[in-house]
Protein backbone atom coordinates (compact mmCIF):
# COMPACT_ATOMS: atom_id res chain seq x y z
CA UNK A 1 0.00 0.00 0.00
CA UNK A 2 2.41 2.16 1.08
CA UNK A 3 4.72 1.54 -2.52
CA UNK A 4 1.14 2.55 -3.95
CA UNK A 5 0.87 5.94 -2.15
CA UNK A 6 4.48 7.54 -2.37
CA UNK A 7 4.35 5.98 -6.05
CA UNK A 8 8.03 7.17 -7.83
CA UNK A 9 9.07 8.73 -4.60
CA UNK A 10 9.74 5.10 -3.38
CA UNK A 11 12.39 5.10 -6.36
CA UNK A 12 14.18 8.49 -5.45
CA UNK A 13 14.45 7.04 -1.52
CA UNK A 14 16.22 3.65 -2.70
CA UNK A 15 17.92 5.66 -5.25
CA UNK A 16 19.31 8.05 -2.03
CA UNK A 17 20.16 4.49 0.18
CA UNK A 18 21.92 2.91 -2.69
CA UNK A 19 23.91 6.29 -2.59
CA UNK A 20 24.45 6.17 0.74
CA UNK A 21 25.74 2.19 0.63
CA UNK A 22 27.50 3.26 -2.95
CA UNK A 23 29.87 6.02 -0.20
CA UNK A 24 30.16 3.68 2.76
CA UNK A 25 31.40 0.85 0.67
CA UNK A 26 34.08 3.04 -1.43
CA UNK A 27 35.04 4.17 2.28
CA UNK A 28 35.43 0.98 3.17
CA UNK A 29 37.18 -0.08 0.52
CA UNK A 30 39.50 2.83 0.91
CA UNK A 31 39.94 2.82 4.57
CA UNK A 32 39.44 -0.99 5.77
CA UNK A 33 42.67 -2.07 6.79
CA UNK A 34 42.60 0.18 9.29
CA UNK A 35 39.82 -1.58 11.11
CA UNK A 36 40.97 -5.15 10.25
CA UNK A 37 43.83 -5.60 12.71
CA UNK A 38 43.22 -8.38 14.50
CA UNK A 39 39.72 -9.66 12.69
CA UNK A 40 41.36 -12.25 10.10
CA UNK A 41 37.87 -12.93 8.60
CA UNK A 42 36.98 -9.05 8.82
CA UNK A 43 40.60 -9.08 6.86
CA UNK A 44 39.27 -11.15 4.03
CA UNK A 45 36.62 -9.17 3.27
CA UNK A 46 38.26 -6.37 3.22
CA UNK A 47 40.55 -8.24 0.98
CA UNK A 48 37.81 -9.15 -1.20
CA UNK A 49 36.17 -6.11 -1.53
CA UNK A 50 39.57 -4.63 -2.76
CA UNK A 51 39.96 -6.83 -5.51
CA UNK A 52 36.17 -5.95 -6.45
CA UNK A 53 37.02 -2.64 -6.17
CA UNK A 54 40.20 -2.87 -9.02
CA UNK A 55 38.14 -4.90 -11.16
CA UNK A 56 35.24 -2.33 -11.00
CA UNK A 57 37.61 0.51 -11.49
CA UNK A 58 39.39 -0.86 -14.48
CA UNK A 59 37.06 -2.82 -16.40
CA UNK A 60 34.46 -0.75 -18.90
CA UNK A 61 31.52 0.29 -17.71
CA UNK A 62 29.97 0.94 -14.59
CA UNK A 63 29.82 -0.63 -10.93
CA UNK A 64 27.08 -2.34 -10.64
CA UNK A 65 25.72 -0.44 -7.89
CA UNK A 66 26.30 2.75 -9.95
CA UNK A 67 23.96 1.39 -12.50
CA UNK A 68 21.43 0.27 -9.91
CA UNK A 69 21.48 3.67 -8.20
CA UNK A 70 20.76 5.40 -11.81
CA UNK A 71 18.01 2.96 -13.05
CA UNK A 72 16.45 4.15 -9.36
CA UNK A 73 16.67 8.14 -10.14
CA UNK A 74 15.28 7.36 -13.33
CA UNK A 75 12.19 5.13 -12.16
CA UNK A 76 11.48 7.60 -9.65
CA UNK A 77 11.62 10.67 -12.10
CA UNK A 78 15.39 12.10 -11.49
CA UNK A 79 17.50 12.46 -14.03
CA UNK A 80 20.42 10.13 -13.39
CA UNK A 81 24.13 11.24 -13.48
CA UNK A 82 26.49 10.07 -16.25
CA UNK A 83 29.51 8.44 -15.97
CA UNK A 84 31.00 6.81 -12.53
CA UNK A 85 30.02 7.47 -8.91
CA UNK A 86 33.36 8.64 -7.92
CA UNK A 87 33.71 11.11 -10.71
CA UNK A 88 30.20 12.67 -10.45
CA UNK A 89 30.73 13.04 -6.92
CA UNK A 90 33.90 14.11 -6.25
CA UNK A 91 34.09 16.01 -9.47
CA UNK A 92 31.31 17.98 -8.08
CA UNK A 93 32.40 17.82 -4.60
CA UNK A 94 36.03 18.33 -4.61
CA UNK A 95 38.10 18.53 -7.26
CA UNK A 96 36.34 19.99 -10.51
CA UNK A 97 37.31 18.65 -14.07
CA UNK A 98 39.18 15.49 -12.40
CA UNK A 99 39.64 13.35 -15.29
CA UNK A 100 38.66 9.51 -15.49
CA UNK A 101 41.92 8.58 -15.46
CA UNK A 102 43.24 10.36 -12.47
CA UNK A 103 40.19 8.88 -10.45
CA UNK A 104 40.99 5.45 -11.61
CA UNK A 105 44.57 5.91 -11.07
CA UNK A 106 44.28 6.98 -7.65
CA UNK A 107 41.18 4.20 -6.96
CA UNK A 108 43.42 1.32 -7.83
CA UNK A 109 46.14 3.14 -5.87
CA UNK A 110 44.60 3.56 -2.90
CA UNK A 111 43.17 -0.13 -3.07
CA UNK A 112 47.25 -1.43 -3.72
CA UNK A 113 48.23 0.96 -1.03
CA UNK A 114 45.85 -1.25 1.47
CA UNK A 115 47.05 -4.56 -0.14
CA UNK A 116 49.98 -3.49 0.87
CA UNK A 117 49.43 -2.74 4.24
CA UNK A 118 48.05 -6.56 4.64
CA UNK A 119 51.43 -7.84 2.87
CA UNK A 120 53.22 -6.32 5.88
CA UNK A 121 51.32 -7.43 7.89
CA UNK A 122 51.14 -10.97 6.98
CA UNK A 123 55.08 -10.50 6.69
CA UNK A 124 55.41 -9.44 10.46
CA UNK A 125 53.38 -12.05 11.67
CA UNK A 126 55.10 -15.00 9.90
CA UNK A 127 58.18 -13.32 10.89
CA UNK A 128 57.78 -13.45 14.69
CA UNK A 129 59.72 -15.05 17.15
CA UNK A 130 58.30 -17.31 19.49
CA UNK A 131 58.77 -14.80 22.45
CA UNK A 132 56.84 -12.11 20.25
CA UNK A 133 53.65 -14.31 19.79
CA UNK A 134 54.00 -15.45 23.66
CA UNK A 135 53.80 -11.84 24.39
CA UNK A 136 51.32 -10.58 21.48
CA UNK A 137 49.25 -14.09 23.29
CA UNK A 138 50.01 -12.55 26.83
CA UNK A 139 48.55 -8.89 25.79
CA UNK A 140 44.82 -10.30 24.20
Amino acid sequence: MLVVVLGKSVYAVLATVTLLLHALFILWVAAGALLTRGRPVLGWIHIGSLLWGIFTEVMPGNCPLTTLENWLESRGGVQPYQGGFLLHYVDALVYPNVSDTLLTVAGVAVCVFNLAVYARRFWKDRNKTPAEEKAGAARR
